[in-house]
């Protein structure tokens, strides 16, 4: 029963939709397990270049089962937009398995991801505003809450909806002095989704656990990365769910004894999108040495938004921590390609607190915004790496760099990715941990 989770080690951004395509050559289904359309993976093959916010980055592969499991939040017009995307461009999709336990985001919920980030002034979280936030609130809550399931059964969706729009339009007029929404339109938009993605629904517990039971290989693809946890990120600057490997076993149904292994995913530097502490942020005149790069490589905007990312130094106080909260068994180290002019290489091994060195990441943001990060160096190798076909085809250099990061990690390098089409991917070890 080989299961892989991929894990993002930062604050997302890491690369797991390129790691996730490209180890899915070798699997016989990709798993999605928490997020929503506010997640932005990208995978390059060749010269072309796919964006999935809600598709597994396995659905490339026609006999990959890709499946979008029950802890996911599903925008239904999102989903099918990037369907018909991909089969315009000649992909067959008839693979894609969604939960019917997954729940909905509603028109409402963007609406009032919106308002509620507009309400703040200085704290602003920096949400993408596409309901994420809204939809777990009402999963959580429970009561006005709808799931695929519901949206499938249309004489209780036709019940439920006006008892649900009548709360959701209250709170937008009374509390925000916004327009209401008409529930006609809607109530016809969703039967209509529901009857385009009604094939695609399932059981999809049952089908993953069929398929580690029969042998096969099954990734789990998570969708931020674990500062992004809401147990164990820099809350509460976080997303809404757990994209570490913890989430796995609820956003899916399948039990931990049936995880074989866990690959992080760590950039050769660090970024972040939105708000929050980042203590080896590079300052705005520094910045673009690493979020543009030479050539353009660094491309640091978000797939999802646009916008650009906070760059920084590689942080290894948050490194280890993630490590530690994901359990991982091997890494993937990224866009290692994008330090290649570098002269010297800096990296943070602990954060200086009031005169006191720390080297574990702090739950309170208020210390965290006060933490100088301590900074060791390394000798750049200022050699092309993108041309490299194995680990040993590095410079020195980079063997070092990466040799230190695995060793940060406390986990074996597997992965080393010197560019962002599939083929610029250096294997060093098997990240399944299958003898």
């Amino acid at each position: 029963m080989p299961g892989l989770v991929i894990a993002g080690l930062q604050w997302g951004d890491e690369g797991k939709g390129k790691i996730i395509d490209y180890l899915a050559a070798g699997a016989q289904a990709v798993v999605r397990y928490q997020g929503g359309n506010n997640a932005g993976h990208t995978v390059a093959v060749g010269n072309e270049e796919f964006k999935f916010h809600l598709l597994p980055s396995g659905i490339l592969y026609p006999n990959v089962t890709c499946v979008i499991g029950n802890g996911v939040v599903i925008d239904p017009g999102v989903l099918l937009g990037e369907i018909e995307s991909l089969r315009k461009r000649g992909f067959d999709v008839t693979a894609l398995r969604i939960s019917d336990r997954a729940h909905v985001i509603m028109p409402y919920h963007p609406i009032l991801d919106k308002l509620e980030e507009n309400l703040r002034t200085d704290d602003k979280i920096g949400t993408t505003c596409r309901g994420i936030g809204p939809a777990y609130i009402d999963k959580y809550a429970r009561y006005d809450a709808i799931r695929i399931c519901d949206l499938l059964d249309a004489e209780y969706f036709r019940a439920k909806l006006p008892r649900v729009l009548e709360v959701k339009n209250r709170l937008l007029s009374v509390f925000y002095g916004a327009p209401t929404l008409e529930l006609e339109p809607m109530l016809q938009q969703y039967l209509g989704y529901a009857e385009a993605l009604r094939p695609l629904v399932t059981d999809t517990s049952v089908l993953v656990n069929q398929a580690l039971r029969q042998g096969q290989r099954v990734l789990f693809e998570g969708a931020q990365g674990s500062l992004l946890d809401i147990d164990h990120g820099t809350f509460p600057f976080v997303s809404s769910s757990s994209p570490g490997a913890g989430g796995v076993t609820a956003g899916t149904g399948v039990g931990p004894t049936k995880i074989n292994a866990v690959l992080g995913v760590i950039k050769a530097y660090t970024t972040r999108v939105g708000a929050g502490p980042f203590p080896t942020e590079l300052p705005p005149d520094e910045v673009g040495s690493l979020r543009d790069g030479q050539d353009g490589r660094g491309r640091e905007y978000g797939t999802t938004t646009g916008r650009p990312r906070r760059c920084g130094w590689f942080d290894a106080v948050i490194a280890r921590h993630s490590a530690r909260i994901n359990g991982i068994t091997a890494v993937a180290v990224t866009k290692l390609d994008v330090l290649d002019p570098f002269q010297t290489i800096k990296v943070c091994t602990g954060y200086r607190y009031r005169g006191e060195l720390m080297q574990e990441l702090p739950a309170s943001l208020r210390v965290l915004a006060e933490c100088e990060p301590v900074y060791r160096e390394f000798l750049g190798w200022r050699r092309d790496t993108t041309k490299a076909k194995k680990i040993e085809d590095l410079p020195c250099e980079a063997r070092v760099y990466l040799d230190w990061i695995a060793e940060t990690v406390d986990a074996p390098l597997s992965i080393a990715s010197v560019g962002w089409r599939r083929e610029e991917t250096l294997t060093a070890g098997d990240p399944w941990g299958v003898k």
